[in-house]
């Protein structure tokens, strides 16, 4: 039996892990922002870690189911309600039939992750049913969640009561810090310009979306002059066009640091300063404008060693939910 969205919340899409081997073709991996808190709800309720769940960002969904079902709601600090009554999060709870989730007042991050027993099974479109709401591609017929919409459900079910310990619980410090490995383009800087990027707090621009997190606070770029190569225009930030990494920094007119993230485009003439590691990707999803954010440099054997510590924190996490 499906679940009605009575209202949509602000931008509540289907998202699971995304549909990557698409990029090469311009269509991006898509997919949950804070890959960990999906994984964890998905566990939290039974389901494969790969389930669709729905992504709410900023505000809440309202939702009646028509069966029972279990539920669990992590990421972002927003308290789930069954009819009235408040709800822990990072934990399995119960809904039963003719019941409606519901959510209070965002308390901090900016993404909470709303996983059913079953997934949302929505069609699958190019391996993934997420959401690329740019494309029209995926979820729920390719668009955010409207009032009226009618979500299938698949067959499933967890242990009410189950939770994640707060110690395995990821989220951004404050100020947030970003790992980031410099890139190919990293010469185009001055020396000044490479060390004030590191140096300076950068705050969150209130352009943060699915497509990209824009940073604005710190000083201006200085370029190394140039000859600039056919095509690439007068500017010292544009380049000839290239492929844009996931993660990956732009900076152009040396002015504002934009992040790439799961729906961005592959490729244009912007040069990249480097790209923030895979194990900090997750924390960008949980960002709220104006948050300060610092950049630190770090090597690739500290990135590899990042992804190492994600990893044994998800099998902390399968451990503890059993």
């Amino acid at each position: 039996m499906p679940i009605k969205v009575l209202s949509p919340g602000l931008a509540t899409t289907v998202q699971d892990l995304g549909r990557p081997g698409y990029y090469h073709l311009g269509i991006p991996i898509s997919g949950g922002m804070d890959r960990l808190a999906l994984r964890a709800a998905n566990m939290l309720v039974g389901n494969d870690e790969g389930a669709a769940v729905l992504e709410a960002v900023f505000m809440g969904p309202e939702l009646e189911f028509t069966s029972d079902a279990m539920v669990a709601v992590t990421g972002a600090e927003l308290p789930p309600k069954v009819d009235s009554d408040v709800r822990e999060g990072w934990a399995a709870f119960e809904v039963k039939a003719g019941q409606t989730l519901s959510f209070e007042y965002l308390k901090s991050g900016a993404r909470a992750y709303i996983a059913i027993s079953g997934g949302v099974d929505v069609p699958v479109v190019l391996g993934s049913r997420s959401t690329y709401p740019l494309g029209a591609l995926g979820g729920h017929e390719g668009r955010p969640l409207q009032a009226g919409d009618e979500l299938p459900l698949g067959t499933g079910g967890g242990k009410a009561g189950t939770s994640v310990p707060e110690n395995l619980r990821r989220g951004p410090g404050m100020p947030a810090e970003l790992r980031v490995l410099t890139g190919i383009y990293w010469y185009r800087l001055t020396e000044e310009a490479q060390g004030n990027f590191f140096e300076d707090t950068w705050k969150v621009a209130p352009e943060a979306d699915r497509i990209a997190y824009r940073f604005r606070g710190g000083r201006k770029a200085s370029f190394v002059d140039r000859e600039p190569p056919f095509g690439a225009g007068s500017d010292p930030s544009n380049i000839v066009d290239g492929c844009y990494p996931y993660g990956s920094i732009q900076m152009p007119g040396g002015t504002e640091p934009i992040v790439l993230h799961r729906d961005a485009v592959s490729g244009g003439g912007y040069f990249m300063l480097g790209t923030v590691i895979s194990a900090d990707m997750d924390l960008i999803g949980q960002l709220q404008p104006h948050v300060p954010t610092k950049f630190t440099e770090v090597d690739m054997e500290t990135a590899l060693g990042a992804r190492h510590e994600r990893h044994a924190l998800l099998d902390n996490i399968r451990e503890a939910i059993g």
